[in-house]
């Protein structure tokens, strides 16, 4: 199976510094943040709602960051310049999309280390 994020079990590994459950424990807090994020976000494109879409991001960006999910964060950076710019439209319809996938791309990820 290939993998979308290469590093993540060996940055959750160093982190977890031989400790099996502090490594599951881990995983899990990323796994949850990740589907918080996939809820929230649906949630302020739903209500057209930019707090909501700001607070989730803020909150997951330490873990998007330190983890190296580079591809959502990516996601996540392109759909702030969208709303900045332009607001709730087709082109934060389409990023939404793109967005989705990457999220999906990480929980899978993450879900088959826990």
């Amino acid at each position: 199976m290939n993998s979308y994020y290469p590093e993540l079990n060996q940055r959750i590994l160093e982190m977890a510094e031989g400790d099996e459950e502090f490594r599951m424990e881990l995983t899990s807090a990323i796994y949850n943040g990740l589907i918080e994020l996939q809820s929230k976000y649906a949630e302020g494109l739903k209500e057209k709602d930019e707090v909501i879409i700001q607070q989730i991001r803020h909150k997951i960006k330490p873990t998007l960051m330190m983890f190296e999910f580079s591809g959502l964060a990516e996601a996540l950076n392109e759909g702030k310049v969208i709303l900045e710019s332009q607001g709730f439209g087709f082109q934060f319809e389409q990023h939404f999309q793109k967005f989705l996938h990457q999220v999906e791309l990480a929980i899978s990820e993450v879900d088959r280390l826990k």
